[in-house]
């Protein structure tokens, strides 16, 4: 249909003054008009009047294309979904399942298992009650049936589990749902604590800021400012696909050459990659960049272990301060000046932490919800921690440590697979003060797969409940340094919300140490994950066949809503994934509270190190550059085309190895019992909801069931369109 112009508005600017005429024509086949005044021929027609019903059934075909076109395809979607679950689940085609540890995995996953047939159970009862007309169970008020009013046997089974649910399973529930409602609520405080905190930051516009230009010299020799030395090491372990990258942004580092050194420790144990590493480090040498390369033969301790014998070489007895990057990240040139300063005339401070930034964070769904989470983690927790408190976790890449802390703190420890954060309670407990620089940003990568994220989430909640085990009796019985006054008012700001005890808020030292046990470790580390799995996972779908202990309205949607938006503030631009990330985060409490129980309890998982799979994106301009060091690479092969018979073939040897690239692998989905037992879990006890007619539970547990479902079949990093 061609599109309705309707100039009249325009036409109206232009008014014009007369007397009313009326004209009339003797031919009959022009009809009579009659016009009230000069603007009554030029006003707009109302819309109404001007659509004919060739224009109406117009606008109804394209309403109902519309609806048409959402209807399929949302049957798409649930078409393509049923066909993923009959070649993954059903005929297991390109799938494998998730290898479990021995213990606390196989035995989540059995008691799953006994809670999902037991769901199935009771609601075959419910649905053979709810046709016999037998509705007690939708008002859990109703009184229980006298003897008399027994209606067979099956009714009798029916009563009985409904005397026996009221006198002996309800009161459990119920008093395990209120200690993980109040769990709930104490977490949630503490969150909005921490956003109250930043807000206060934004608004006063605080940070940690360097007193006038430290590199601006006044004379002819620069003796503004005398450059420490700076020992920057990239520990990796077959890291093929990041390596160089992360090697060429730190040589490029704009830092005087002979106040700077570089160690690459390569953990690897392909010889291949570790050729290429030897490779890149001999390339930068010749440029003159002082880098060097180790490697162990034995790889104990993992990256605490390697960073360990690193520190033990002799000439790093000459440098003041270290900077550490993982294999994936890649620092601007000006990291060490925006960061390095900061030490100067602050002898108490131990550390300088940058904020992390993601190349692939628009990769696929999964890696825009670890986006959300880290940019909280960053803006919110780290930056309110350093400001008020002058503590937080290292991050264990992106900071730059005063090496006289590290030694004072007892260095690198191999205990546990948490290096970072040992030493940063280790550090804390001597009095070293922490800086968090949230506009100094390290581009780094998330994980692209489930697979790769399930493994790195369960190392980040397994080892610092191991840590925290290990980290007890000293936090106890050490002899903490005070606070200066001048952060007195900032831990006031923190604490005062929580407690009404103004008299014990003067005692620094024990308030230091309930901050690192009952904030930094239980709350944060093990309460929410614990609460998180347990009241959304367990005991959500046991209240729908238990409904004297249904939990209400406000727990399962208005809170955690709020609280999604909390953690969505930080990344604006990611609202529209608010319900996804508010389901995701608990599919997550699945794999953490699994990983918490294997670290309090010392499980064979505790100690288990995995190297987070990488997949090698860069940043625009490292792209750039790469364009332009492969012109300059064909510039030269052209130049040197008379060059002697021994560089020709090292430049043979060099472009077969660019030409040789390893096979791709197919890519192999993974099968995630637990989740995808917790998803049928959840689906069941949305049937039940919905014979209950309690609606927000029923989409709360259908959609919840669903996001298991696609957790558990591997589809959650899939490729966004």
């Amino acid at each position: 249909m061609a599109p309705r112009l309707d100039f009249s508005n325009w036409w109206a600017k232009d008014t014009r003054k007369g007397t009313p005429v009326v004209v009339k024509m003797e031919n009959p086949n022009y009809s009579v008009v009659e016009i009230d005044g000069p603007d009554a021929a030029f006003r707009p027609v109302e819309k109404s009047r001007g659509k004919n019903a060739k224009q109406v059934t117009w606008v109804l075909l394209l309403k109902a294309h519309r609806a048409v076109g959402c209807v399929a395809w949302i049957a798409t979607l649930f078409w393509a979904l049923l066909g993923t679950i009959k070649r993954r689940l059903i005929f297991r085609q390109d799938v494998a399942l998730a290898s479990e540890k021995l213990g606390k995995g196989k035995l989540l996953f059995t008691v799953i298992k006994v809670f999902l047939a037991t769901s199935l159970t009771i609601l075959a009862f419910e649905v053979a009650a709810y046709f016999k007309g037998w509705h007690y169970f939708q008002n859990p008020g109703l009184h229980i049936p006298r003897t008399s009013d027994i209606q067979g046997l099956l009714h009798l089974v029916y009563v009985t589990w409904l005397s026996f649910r009221a006198e002996y399973i309800a009161p459990l529930i119920q008093a395990l749902s209120k200690f993980c409602v109040a769990l709930f609520l104490i977490q949630s405080a503490d969150r909005m604590i921490l956003c109250l905190g930043c807000f206060w930051i934004k608004y006063k516009k605080i940070k940690p800021r360097i007193v006038g230009d430290p590199f601006k010299s006044d004379d002819v020799e620069g003796s503004g400012y005398e450059y420490p030395m700076v020992l920057v090491q990239i520990p990796m372990c077959n890291e093929r696909e990041v390596y160089e990258q992360s090697i060429s942004a730190v040589c490029q580092l704009d830092w005087p050459k002979d106040r700077l050194l570089i160690q690459v420790l390569d953990d690897s144990d392909d010889e291949s990659i570790q050729c290429l590493i030897k490779e890149e480090v001999a390339t930068w040498n010749q440029r003159g960049i002082n880098i060097i390369y180790r490697h162990r033969l034995v790889r104990t301790g993992y990256k605490a272990g390697n960073l360990k014998s690193a520190m033990s070489c002799e000439y790093v007895q000459a440098y003041e301060f270290v900077a550490i990057f993982d294999a994936d990240f890649q620092p601007n040139p000006d990291f060490l000046k925006q960061t390095v300063p900061h030490f100067k005339d602050n002898p108490e401070l131990g550390l300088v932490q940058a904020r992390w930034a993601f190349v692939n964070k628009d990769e696929n769904l999964l890696t825009r919800l670890q986006h959300i989470n880290l940019c909280f983690h960053f803006e919110v927790e780290q930056q309110v921690n350093g400001v008020f408190l002058n503590f937080f976790g290292f991050n264990g890449t992106a900071g730059v440590w005063r090496i006289k802390a590290l030694e004072e703190s007892g260095g690198w420890l191999e205990r546990t697979t948490v290096e970072d954060m040992d030493i940063a309670v280790r550090a804390h407990l001597n009095g070293w003060k922490f800086i968090f620089l949230n506009d100094v940003k390290v581009l780094c990568e998330v994980p692209e797969s489930y697979e790769a994220y399930r493994k790195q989430q369960h190392r980040w909640h397994s080892g610092p409940m191991h840590l925290f085990r290990l980290c007890l009796p000293a936090i106890i019985t050490s002899k903490v340094n005070c606070y200066t006054t001048s952060n007195l008012w900032r831990l006031w700001f923190i604490y005062s919300i929580l407690s009404t005890l103004n008299a014990v808020i003067l005692q620094i030292p024990i308030w230091k140490k309930a901050n690192l046990i009952l904030l930094f470790f239980l709350l944060r580390k093990l309460i929410l994950p614990f609460y998180s799995f347990t009241l959304f996972c367990i005991i959500l779908p046991l209240t729908m066949f238990v409904p004297e202990a249904e939990l209400p309205v406000w727990v399962i949607c208005y809170v955690p809503v709020f609280m999604s938006f909390l953690n969505i503030l930080p990344a604006p631009k990611s609202f529209p994934f608010i319900a996804p990330y508010l389901l995701f985060e608990n599919t997550m409490s699945v794999t953490k509270f699994n990983a918490m129980v294997s670290g309090l309890f010392q499980l064979g998982s505790s100690y288990e190190w995995v190297v987070t799979k990488k997949a090698g994106r860069s940043s625009e301009s490292d792209l750039l550059a790469a364009v332009e060091r492969e012109s300059k690479t064909t510039n030269q092969l052209q130049i040197q085309r008379g060059a002697s018979e021994s560089e020709l073939t090292e430049l043979n040897r060099l472009k077969e190895q660019k030409e040789v690239a390893p096979t791709p692998v197919k890519r192999v989905n993974k099968i995630y019992r637990k989740e995808l037992t917790l998803a049928f879990l959840l689906l069941t006890a949305s049937i039940r909801s919905l014979l209950a007619a309690q609606g927000v539970h029923f989409y709360f547990l259908l959609f919840q069931g669903v996001t298991f479902l696609l957790v558990g079949l591997d589809l959650i990093g899939e490729q966004m369109s």
